[in-house]
């Protein structure tokens, strides 16, 4: 089993879907990645040898950040927006979509499950 930047990569799975499982890699830099280090796309990640791994695994840290550094370095600028008070970071405290969306309808994902505020006054109602 591969393991590149402290993630094992699923041996079943085609190399340039297989790197996709790294924290920071799309399909577009894992195709990118596996062109410069000379492996078929379609190849199994099983079936990639030690030296093939090893230089995907050196691209990647000349490249940059992937995983722990990435996800750092984002909530590092995150926690900035919030700090500073900044519209992004209020849309971010509050958990509200933060580039434009309407959040009358929709936004769920950000705004989470829907209260039923109306459900529940009606329950109160109808015990007394």
């Amino acid at each position: 089993m591969a393991r590149i930047a402290g993630v094992d990569l699923p041996p079943k799975k085609r190399s340039e879907i297989g790197l996709t499982y790294i924290y920071g890699i799309g399909r577009t830099r894992a195709k990118s990645l596996l062109y410069r280090c000379g492996i078929s796309f379609d190849k199994k990640i099983g079936d990639l040898t030690e030296e093939e791994v090893n230089a995907v695994r050196n691209l990647l840290e000349e490249e940059g950040q992937v995983e722990g550094d990435l996800r750092k370095e984002i909530s590092l600028n995150i926690k900035r927006h919030i700090e500073m008070g900044s519209y992004r970071g209020l849309r971010h405290r509050r958990g509200l979509p933060l580039r434009g969306q309407r959040t009358h309808t929709n936004a769920r994902t950000r705004k989470g499950p829907r209260r039923g505020t109306v459900t529940n006054k009606k329950k109160a109602t109808g015990k007394t």
